[in-house]
């Protein structure tokens, strides 16, 4: 299929309009600084809900979400010329990206009215901020052999066990939590899903101190937490085929729009331009080696990522190419990341430049991380393989096996 490298039409003219609404705004939105990345959450929480929710009243915030529960009934290709555009006013990242990538689209698929008329307006605004917990010190790529259990007790649910790398707990109002509650039955079918008060009694959040320094990442401990029925997404047992629907935005939410995570190419070629002429010539050959592969890596995922694009606007549905897209992002990333560093020389070695500049030391660190988050990069070779490449699956026993990994 031909890839049109340019807006429609009407793409342009969305366009046009989310500019002049950011340039609007623009005294009311948090901006990062030249140079920064990233804000931390936890430092900046308040202006970071402030952002969001002039930009929800905007119209920019949920902007493929059904215009019953709050969004704007778009399209990926606008949410994707939205991201554009806050990446080109300097505008960081939403503090309820996980709120509205994956929380928020699993409530509207799974949850009852009621939960929808409660949560979705104020999670689109950032009144309340989400988070999702799955993963779990025995259960990371394996999400399926997870031991939280959830134990009904008359018209509710008593939640005991552990959760881990759980993005924004710190900050968190609402999480999605995926439970055990039928241990007799084959791991994936004794599951199920809920809403949980973070700041329920029983709830404990500690933060985890990541290697670039900071502690978006927690672990999450369930004592005798007490959750009501209505706060079930699904029948019980329904908690995998609930949990998928989160997966699946996940990976859409991480590497859908295309294009290498971490940084810009073009930042990344300015850094190159820039440090390459201070290397001495045998470090030059290394690293120009290095700049020209991850230069390569990149362009690619951004180009297989304009294809999908090109798909979308024409009517197309997504498939497993989130996966692919989420899976070359990554690797590109890494790539330029560790291009980067290399570029620094000498100045590698310590946190930051003479400047003060530490964006490809901190990306390099953060960046292994999102190489497991929405499945890791095995899980995602595998499901091409099978989903794409037509290969067999590798046997299961343990899927049609009752569950044999113990509660806490």
């Amino acid at each position: 299929m031909p890839v049109d490298f340019d807006d429609s039409p009407d793409e342009a003219g969305y366009r046009a309009r989310v500019r002049a609404l950011l340039e609007e705004h623009a005294g009311e939105l948090l901006h990062l600084a030249p140079g920064q990345e990233g804000i931390d959450a936890r430092t900046h929480e308040a202006e970071m809900r402030r952002t969001q929710r002039v930009l929800a009243e905007a119209g920019l915030v949920g902007v493929t979400w059904p215009r019953e529960y709050g969004g704007q009934g778009g399209t990926l290709v606008q949410q994707a010329i939205v991201a554009q555009e806050l990446a080109r006013a300097r505008v960081p990242g939403l503090i309820n990206h996980i709120g509205i990538g994956m929380c928020g689209p699993t409530v509207i698929a799974h949850g009852s009215q009621e939960q929808r008329e409660r949560y979705l307006a104020r999670l689109l605004r950032a009144d309340d901020v989400w988070c999702q917990l799955f993963s779990e010190p025995a259960s990371g790529s394996d999400l399926a052999a997870l031991r939280t259990t959830a134990v009904r007790d008359g018209d509710g649910w008593v939640v005991n066990g552990q959760k881990v790398w759980t993005t924004l707990a710190h900050v968190s109002d609402f999480g999605i939590l995926l439970t055990r509650t039928d241990p007799e039955k084959p791991k994936h079918a004794g599951l199920t899903m809920f809403v949980v008060d973070m700041h329920a009694p029983g709830v404990t959040v500690r933060p985890l101190r990541q290697m670039g320094g900071r502690a978006d990442f927690n672990e999450v401990f369930f004592d005798d937490v007490r959750i009501p029925d209505e706060e079930r997404l699904g029948e019980p047992g329904e908690g995998w085929r609930v949990a998928l629907t989160t997966l699946m935005n996940e990976r859409v939410a991480i590497g859908g729009a295309g294009g290498a995570i971490g940084a810009p190419v073009e930042e990344f070629a300015q850094h190159a331009r820039e440090r390459l002429p201070r290397l001495d010539p045998e470090r030059q050959v290394l690293a120009r080696q290095a700049v020209g592969r991850a230069v390569v890596a990149a362009l690619a995922a951004r180009y297989t990522g304009y294809r999908r694009l090109t798909v979308l606007s024409q009517g197309g549905i997504p498939g497993p190419e989130a996966s692919a897209g989420k899976l070359a992002g990554t690797e590109a990333g890494l790539l330029m990341a560790d291009a980067g560093v290399r570029l620094l020389g000498d100045d590698a070695v310590y946190a930051a430049t003479a400047d003060g500049d530490d964006r490809w030391q901190r990306t390099q660190s953060w960046l292994p991380g999102i190489s497991i988050a929405g499945g890791t990069d095995q899980v995602l070779r595998n499901i091409l393989g099978e989903r794409v490449l037509g290969l067999p699956p590798e046997p299961r026993s343990d899927k049609t096996a009752p569950f044999s990994g113990g509660t806490r």
